[in-house]
């Protein structure tokens, strides 16, 4: 897996297995932040950013997996149903079987 392209490319798509991958990893990375920094101050202010664009990045190309804009992605900001819109739409629900306007399927040994 290209870790640099899931976390920085806004094009594209990936499968569910890479945004599954893709979110524990940021997660992962909040969490050893948390215990090292703890919540205040600039170090975890900029790890806190950068993990935001890194998931915006990965729900971006999930759903163009998915067929949709980008700009979907704006969904997890509404409180309680994003978050839950989310999970169902990119980590559970598989993407189009087709090549559409941001490129081929996603490869995946688990599928789309």
């Amino acid at each position: 897996m290209d870790w640099k392209y899931l976390y920085t490319s806004f094009e594209g798509r990936i499968g569910r297995r890479d945004w599954w991958l893709g979110v524990i990893g940021l997660y992962v990375v909040w969490l050893i932040s948390w215990i090292l920094f703890g919540s205040d101050g600039l170090v975890p202010f900029v790890v806190g950013v950068l993990i935001f664009l890194g998931g915006i990045a990965c729900h971006v190309k999930r759903f163009h997996d998915r067929g949709r804009s980008g700009w979907w992605s704006l969904i997890v900001l509404v409180p309680v149903i994003g978050p839950i819109w989310a999970v169902v739409d990119l980590g559970i629900l598989e993407g189009e079987p087709e090549s559409n306007r941001w490129g081929p399927p996603a490869t995946s040994p688990f599928g789309s």
